[in-house]
C-alpha cells in the first residue's frame, strides 16, 4: 500500500508494511533467523559482499547473515525514514551505538572534528568530551557554529528540544550557518509527530528509540535517518561493529510507530496543563516548558515545531535537598531514568543522565526533570503538587510530619 500522499496519523499506522500482505500476515512477521540459506557459493559471497559495504537487500541477493540485513529490522527503517521524511535509516541496539555509528563514519572518512551545542543528553556530552571514538569537539553557542567549523570538520550536533530543560533551537538558522558540513539533529524529544528536521536543512537526525518510538519501557534501540550516502555508510559501519537491533526489538519499535500520533499529543496535553499547574507552587523557582509564555522567544512554536511536547524541567528552589525530597516523595510519577513511554517518570540529571558532563555544562543542581505520560492529568497533579510539598519543607519540619505520619525522614546529602 503507498501512502506517501496520507496524512501524518495513516503513515504511522502503514509506513513499512509493504509487502506484510503478501506474506498472508496481518502484522509483521518476527523472524529470529541468525542466519539464511545460500542459493549457490557465488550469489552468497557476492550478497555478503554487497551487504557489507553498506549496500541494500536486492532481488538478486541473499540476506546472508542477521548482522548484514534483517527483515523486521528493515520495516521498522523504512518505517521511521517515512515518517521523517528521509531517503532511509539504520536501527541499532540503542541511541547510544547509533551516535557512536555516526561519529565513526565521520572520522574514518577524515572528518575527525564535532561542533556541538549545549545543552545535549549526558551520554551524547559525554563521548563527545572524551574523544573516545576518535573524534574531537569544540562547543559552540549556536551563534558560534559557523565560526566554529574547520576544513576537518565532520558534523554538527544539537539537540532541540534540548535535554534537559528543553530549550529550542533555530534548525533552519543551524543548517544555514553548518552549510556543507551536516547538520545532526538528536529529535528524541519531539519525534516526528512534533518536528522533521529535515524538513528544516538538517541532514541527518538521531533518535534513542527506546524513549517515545517504543513508547512502553521494554525496548531498546536507536536509528538514524538520513540520505542515501549517510545510510549506506552507517550499514557499513553496523556490519563491521555489530551494533543491531535485534528483530523482536525491530518488531516492538514498528508497533510503538502506529500509536506515536496518538500518544504524542496526549502526553503533550496533559503536560502543558500540569506545567500551568506546578508552576503556582512555591517550591517551584522555575518551570522550562516551551508551551509557556515567554519560552519560545523565537517563535518557533507552530513555525518548525508543532507542539511544545511532554517533558517538563523544574528547577526547586532549595536546590540538591529539595530536588531529592521532590524526587523521593513521588509515588505515582516512577523515579526512574528514561523518557517517553505510557508511565509518568521523574529523575535528578545531574545526579544520573547528566552525572559525567563537565560542571560547567551540568544541569543546575536543583533541576528534576518530569517525563509525562498517559495517567490522568488531576492524579499526576495531586501527585506532584504533593512531593513538592515535601521538598518545600525545612528539614525540621519534615522530620516532624514524617515522625507524625511514621515514616522515615527523607536522607539529604550534598551535591555533586
Amino acid at each position: 500500500m503507498q501512502t506517501s500522499n496520507s496524512r501524518f496519523e495513516t503513515r504511522a499506522v502503514h509506513a513499512g508494511m509493504h509487502g506484510v500482505r503478501e506474506l498472508g500476515s496481518h502484522v509483521p512477521p518476527i523472524d529470529l533467523s541468525t542466519t539464511n540459506p545460500l542459493p549457490s557459493v557465488e550469489l552468497g559471497g557476492r550478497s555478503y559482499e554487497e551487504l557489507a559495504g553498506g549496500h541494500d537487500l536486492g532481488d538478486e541477493r541473499s540476506a546472508v547473515y542477521q548482522r548484514l540485513w534483517q527483515p523486521g529490522v528493515a520495516r521498522f527503517e523504512a518505517a521511521l525514514a517515512e515518517l521523517e521524511g528521509a531517503h532511509g535509516a539504520v536501527a541499532f541496539a540503542s541511541g547510544m551505538a547509533a551516535l557512536s555509528a555516526l561519529l565513526i563514519a565521520s572520522a574514518s572518512a577524515g572528518r575527525p572534528h564535532i561542533v556541538a551545542v549545549r545543552p545535549l543528553y549526558g551520554g551524547t556530552d559525554h563521548v563527545l568530551d572524551t574523544g573516545l571514538l576518535g573524534t574531537e569537539v569544540s562547543w559552540a553557542t549556536a551563534d558560534e557554529v559557523a565560526d566554529a567549523i574547520r576544513a576537518d570538520t565532520g558534523l554538527v550536533v544539537v539537540e532541540s528540544p534540548a535535554n534537559p530543560t528543553l530549550e529550542l533551537l533555530d534548525l533552519g538558522a543551524l543548517a544555514r550557518a553548518a552549510g556543507e558540513v551536516p547538520l545532526l539533529v538528536d529529535n528524541t524529544f519531539a519525534t516526528p509527530v512534533l518536528q522533521r528536521p529535515i524538513e528544516h536543512g538538517a541532514a541527518l537526525v538521531l533518535h534513542s528509540a527506546t524513549k517515545y518510538l517504543g513508547g512502553h519501557g521494554d525496548v531498546m534501540g536507536g536509528v538514524v535517518a538520513g540520505d542515501r550516502e549517510w545510510v549506506g555508510r552507517l550499514r557499513r559501519v553496523r556490519a563491521l561493529t555489530g551494533g543491531l537491533l535485534h528483530p523482536f526489538a525491530a518488531y516492538l519499535l514498528h508497533r510503538g510507530l502506529r500509536t506515536l500520533p496518538v500518544r504524542v499529543r496526549a502526553q503533550q496535553a496533559t503536560a502543558g496543563e500540569l506545567a500551568s499547574r506546578l508552576a503556582a507552587h512555591p517550591a517551584v523557582a522555575a518551570v522550562h516548558y516551551p508551551g509557556l509564555p515567554g519560552q519560545d522567544p523565537q517563535g518557533l512554536i507552530g513555525r518548525q515545531q508543532a507542539g511544545p511536547g511532554s517533558i517538563i524541567a523544574l528547577d526547586l528552589v532549595g536546590g540538591f535537598e529539595a530536588a531529592q525530597r521532590f524526587v523521593e516523595a513521588c509515588e505515582l510519577v516512577t523515579h526512574a531514568v528514561s523518557l517517553g513511554g505510557v508511565d509518568s517518570l521523574v529523575q535528578h540529571p545531574a545526579s544520573l543522565t547528566h552525572r559525567p558532563v563537565a560542571g560547567e555544562a551540568k544541569p543546575a543542581a536543583g533541576v528534576v526533570r518530569l517525563s509525562i505520560g498517559l495517567e490522568h492529568v488531576d492524579d499526576l497533579a495531586d501527585d506532584l503538587l504533593r512531593a513538592l510539598d515535601a521538598a518545600s519543607l525545612d528539614e525540621a519540619t519534615l522530620a516532624e510530619t514524617e515522625a507524625a505520619l511514621d515514616r522515615p525522614a527523607f536522607a539529604t546529602a550534598d551535591a555533586d
